[in-house]
């Protein structure tokens, strides 16, 4: 028998498909088969996501205008941000490797933060979403695996542990901007019910 696919929901690990359920503020819905979970509601989700996000953005100019480590080694040292890493292969071959750099540290986090903000202010409100909400929220989740800000740090992290035996490294205050990015990140995406999401803009724009 044929069902409609629009009450049901595909697990993101092992793609077994359930009926959405209801799930109360709180609770959780466990994927059948592989457990992962599927739904998590939580209250006040919309406010935290926003506050986290904009906590994000400010994060993200210092981390990438300010000083992101300092090199010394015989006597000489040397300061350098993330925007000069990036300007520093904006000349011949390397060009569009800035371009990369700067796309997936900087522009595709900016822009996913900048969405969700633009999707889950006016609804942490109260407010009726705002126009092309669901268009925006999918460009948000279609660019996260393209965002690499915590990959980059990490990247960083284990190029450090070469560069120590050869130099005298000091972290700036954007490494640890960096840092902070990543712990809210991870907070951010922590929160999000994606499932809910959705129902809740449909169910909004609706209204």
């Amino acid at each position: 028998m044929t069902e409609s696919l629009s009450d049901m929901i595909a697990c993101p690990k092992c793609d077994v498909l359930h009926h959405i359920p209801h799930v109360e503020i709180g609770a959780q819905a466990r994927c059948v088969r592989c457990d992962t979970v599927l739904m998590a509601p939580r209250q006040g989700a919309m406010t935290q996501i926003v506050m986290l996000a904009l906590t994000a953005l400010i994060l993200m100019v210092g981390a990438v205008f300010f000083p992101f480590l300092e090199l010394h080694t015989h006597g000489l040292g040397h300061k350098s941000s993330v925007f000069d890493a990036i300007l520093s292969f904006s000349s011949g071959l390397m060009l569009p490797l800035s371009f990369a750099v700067a796309a997936l540290i900087v522009v595709l986090p900016v822009t996913r933060l900048i969405a969700l903000i633009y999707v889950f202010a006016p609804m942490a409100l109260g407010w009726a979403p705002a126009a092309r909400a669901r268009a925006v929220f999918r460009l948000a989740e279609t660019i996260r695996p393209w965002a690499m800000a915590e990959i980059f740090i990490i990247g960083v992290a284990v190029a450090l542990v070469k560069v120590a035996g050869l130099a005298q490294v000091t972290l700036g205050p954007a490494f640890w901007a960096f840092v902070g990015l990543v712990i809210v990140t991870v907070l951010k995406d922590s929160f999000m019910c994606r499932v809910t999401v959705w129902q809740t803009l449909s169910a909004r724009s609706l209204s």
